[in-house]
């Protein structure tokens, strides 16, 4: 056989073998995952854009394909905190954390994280709305139930947001926890412009 036709032969193997498989990737991708985890994911990316609206349609789209994808309904309930519709944020992450313990198996490292991630972004709406017994109460359950998972930002976080020595859900808790334990006349629960560097969680 000639050299340069097997070659030619060989490379145009290669091309369609790269191109099947590639195509089956993407099919893989779009079309055999989960309902609802595309417009979910397309959501997360809006939202760290700070593309509120945007998010949510992407957030309800999902809610369409599956109603209570648990990571949609956490990206509304984040979409509200971050717009400060807090009743709405509340009302969310209520709806989401019933949903979860009334569904989730205890096996499920991820769900497991979610749920602590629930608790925790309810303490925060909680803890802005002056609400700051039930924001610990919120905060002590996200601890029982993941404490790995809202331990706070990474290394990458910290460089990025410039906060070497963020607040985390453990720190949130004790400083309120010793507060609460003041007369009330002495208490400092309130700082506005440290609140607002409060970080979410989202698993």
């Amino acid at each position: 056989m000639n050299p340069q036709v097997t070659k030619r032969f060989a490379t145009y193997l290669g091309i369609l073998t790269f191109s099947v498989f590639t195509a089956w990737a993407v099919s893989e991708m779009f079309f055999n995952q989960p309902p609802g985890d595309f417009h979910t994911r397309e959501g997360d990316l809006r939202l760290s854009e700070g593309s509120y609206e945007k998010a949510m349609e992407s957030f309800d789209q999902a809610l369409q394909k599956m109603p209570n994808h648990r990571g949609a309904l956490m990206g509304r309930a984040l979409v509200y905190l971050q717009t400060e519709r807090y009743p709405e944020a509340i009302a969310e992450l209520t709806h989401l954390i019933g949903y979860l313990k009334e569904n989730l198996d205890l096996k499920d490292p991820t769900g497991n994280a979610l749920l602590a991630a629930a608790y925790a972004n309810r303490g925060i709406v909680h803890d802005r709305t002056g609400e700051y017994k039930k924001a610990l109460a919120d905060y002590i359950d996200a601890l029982k139930i993941d404490e790995d998972s809202v331990s706070g930002p990474g290394i990458v976080d910290k460089v990025v947001y410039g906060t070497p020595n963020p607040s985390t859900v453990r720190k949130r808790a004790l400083y309120i926890k010793a507060q609460l334990a003041l007369p009330e006349g002495k208490r400092l629960l309130r700082a506005p412009h440290l609140d607002k560097k409060q970080r979410t969680y989202k698993p």
